[in-house]
């Protein structure tokens, strides 16, 4: 349940047993369950595992368009995404594309939310964070409606996430801070001196 699915196939590119992986475990379950009161085991899976997938680009830019194009913005996600007006050819592919939405939303509104719309004025850039988060919580709902034959058993997980989705970007933003003070000159110092 945990790798990555897209296109049909399951890709792993950081293992579970990564240390990476065990620290994004250890850091995202310590602040959901202890700060925002998300004990969930499978979305703390799920959104640590997220931030194993996306230190890898090509996992970040999965979605092309038809010219093979990666996709970075999220209104060209969500067009792409249309199975009756839009490119999509079908509705397995409009669920993998929702999935990538709401995991993108989710990665970037919680690790990086000064990157969305950052050349905008203040008033814009919140009214956009808005929106992805809107696009996220509204991708993750979306693919909880895929409940039937091999989605049946994830499909709560993203209604979960949909529901928690301000949450859980709270929740990334801590791990965010969490991961900028360990590489702060002090904190380095001092786990030197202490070793």
């Amino acid at each position: 349940m945990v790798g990555a699915e897209f296109g049909g196939a399951k890709k792993r590119m950081i293992p579970e047993s990564h240390p990476l992986q065990d620290l994004f475990q250890d850091l995202v379950g310590r602040h959901y369950a202890e700060e925002i009161g998300i004990r969930d085991p499978q979305i703390i899976a799920y959104v640590s595992h997220l931030l194993s997938e996306f230190c890898e680009a090509e996992q970040l830019y999965k979605v092309h368009d038809a010219r093979n194009r990666p996709l970075a913005d999220v209104g060209e996600m969500l067009l792409e995404s249309d199975p009756v007006y839009g490119p999509a050819p079908s509705f397995d592919r409009e669920r993998q594309v929702r999935k990538h939405i709401g995991d993108y939303t989710l990665f970037f509104a919680g690790m990086f939310p000064e990157s969305i719309n950052h050349l905008r004025l203040r008033r814009n850039r919140l009214e956009n964070f808005v929106e992805w988060i809107r696009a996220g919580k509204e991708s993750y709902y979306i693919v909880s409606k895929f409940e039937h034959f091999e989605y049946a058993k994830v499909a709560p997980l993203f209604a979960s996430l949909s529901q928690k989705f301000e949450e859980c970007v709270y929740g990334l933003n801590m791990v965010k801070n969490d991961l900028e003070e360990m590489q702060h000159p002090i904190v380095r110092r001092s786990d030197e001196l202490i070793m």
